[in-house]
């Protein structure tokens, strides 16, 4: 049965009591579990419930997934659409934000749910607005503009699709010759690692060049049924990477992001973007300072291998994108010369050599 994908999802804690029969919960949690039938549904699977901690609210898998009565509390500045989805969606379902790719959202449903989710507005079923799709609408836009060459495939998770309707979206995607990349956005590969089943790699696999970015929060999460989920992937020739959410609590520590993104390099997952949470309405008690954030990556730079380093990202607040906001190692700049600094606080200066430099040694 554990092994079995269809009865993790049927056997998913979704209930005060089924919370209180496992956990010893706070009445922090007791409060924001009754309350968030009204927002962002509870669910969990039974393999990611495995990871938590019963007796520890602090515990960093516990505080992703069960909630907590701050999340009916927003804070200044937060938001139902943090990412201004809704007012770049041309289509239903279809946000086209930037000029080479678009953002298709396939389902409303997740393995789990994920308490900082920056579309809970729209998913789980709680949501306080309904996600409408129209996939044929989508369709017929993107053979309407054959700049859009990269779809990314997201929800919801698309992976909690059938076999056969993913299958019949990725085939109709490639029907459209301007489609050059495909990706897929999904937990799947942690929430639910049963899923990840030989017939789902193949039909992936008949759709290269497809990429896949896994979200991975905290070493505790790549357990060996996860690993070998991955792996799967990884044999088929899929490129993985991974985007982590930086969340206090959970991985606010350069120690546990290391150990992450090398655990991650292990399975052949690329650590590629460590978010700043989102500024999604009831997550202040999850969000760190962007402070917080370059000070980790600056204790990451430099003290292990680039490829475990991702960049670190926040996503505009109203719909200004993703903006590298990593710490900058340019010092200063003056009289043709660049000052830097490197990962260890050595300063340096770079001459900027170029053609006007060049010029009085031709005369």
């Amino acid at each position: 049965m554990w092994q079995d994908w269809s009865w993790q999802l049927r056997n998913r804690i979704q209930t005060l009591e089924q919370l209180e029969a496992r956990l010893n919960l706070t009445p922090e949690e007791r409060a924001g579990t009754i309350l968030a039938g009204k927002k962002l549904a509870l669910g969990i699977t039974p393999h990611f419930f495995s990871l938590i901690d019963r007796n520890d609210p602090d515990c960093p898998i516990r505080r992703q997934v069960v909630p907590r009565i701050e999340e009916s509390v927003t804070a200044p500045d937060e938001m139902l659409d943090p990412c201004g989805e809704d007012s770049h969606m041309p289509v239903p379902g279809l946000v086209h934000r930037y000029p080479d790719r678009v953002l298709l959202l396939v389902t409303d449903r997740c393995a789990s749910y994920c308490r900082y989710c920056t579309r809970s507005r729209v998913v789980s079923g709680a949501g306080e607005q309904e996600l409408t799709m129209d996939l044929e609408g989508a369709f017929a836009y993107l053979e309407k503009h054959p700049e859009v060459r990269d779809v990314l495939l997201s929800g919801g998770d698309p992976l909690l699709l059938s076999d056969a309707k993913l299958s019949a979206i990725l085939t109709r995607l490639r029907q459209i010759p301007s489609i050059e990349f495909i990706r897929i956005g999904t937990r799947i590969p942690i929430f639910l690692p049963q899923r990840i089943t030989p017939e789902l790699v193949a039909i992936l696999k008949r759709h290269h060049p497809l990429w896949m970015s896994v979200h991975s929060n905290h070493p505790r999460e790549l357990t060996q049924e996860v690993r070998g989920a991955l792996e799967q992937l990884a044999d088929a020739g899929i490129p993985l990477g991974n985007q982590s959410v930086l969340l206090k609590g959970v991985n606010d520590r350069s120690e546990v992001l290391k150990e992450l993104f090398h655990k991650l390099l292990l399975c052949r997952v690329r650590p590629y973007y460590l978010y700043q949470c989102d500024l999604i309405a009831g997550s202040a008690h999850l969000r760190t300072t962007i402070r917080e954030g370059q000070e980790i990556m600056e204790q990451l730079r430099g003290h292990t291998t680039g490829y475990a380093v991702p960049t670190y990202v926040v996503d505009g607040p109203g719909g200004g994108g993703k903006i590298p906001i990593g710490p900058s190692y340019i010092v200063g700049m003056a009289d043709n010369r660049v000052i830097l600094k490197n990962y260890k606080g050595d300063v340096y200066e770079y001459p900027e050599v170029g053609q006007n430099n060049l010029a009085g040694l031709r005369d």
